[in-house]
């Protein structure tokens, strides 16, 4: 197999929601451009949206100063999120008993790709 040496990733480890939620805004901004993916982000009413914002921000500084990729012709391959940990809470409910609460914690991942412009001759 080919190595593709075009592809970036960013990956943030621990954000406090669950990755249902997460995976909505995810998918909103799979094959996008990166600028437009970010302006999408910035508008979206998820509170969620300005961690993935932080992740692709990160992604696209990580294409610019480690592999000295052009940040216009870079894309969002993909976005997607992956469980972490759980941290586990009690409420106490009626007859002394407790009822379990699940806060869970998530793992965006952004991949981003630089598309390469054809040249078409005369």
């Amino acid at each position: 197999m080919e190595k593709n040496n075009s592809l970036v990733k960013a990956v943030n480890k621990n954000v406090r929601t669950s990755p249902r939620k997460l995976a909505l805004v995810c998918n909103f901004i799979k094959g996008k451009k990166a600028d437009v993916a970010l302006r999408d982000l910035e508008f979206s009413r998820k509170r969620i949206s300005k961690d993935v914002s932080k992740t692709v921000k990160s992604a696209i500084s990580n294409a610019e100063n480690n592999h000295q990729f052009d940040i216009d012709n870079l894309f969002v391959k993909e976005a997607y999120v992956g469980k972490s940990l759980v941290m586990k809470r009690f409420r106490p409910r009626a007859k002394g008993r407790a009822s379990p609460i699940k806060k869970p914690f998530s793992r965006i991942t952004i991949i981003l790709e630089e598309k390469k412009q054809k040249r078409v001759d005369k």
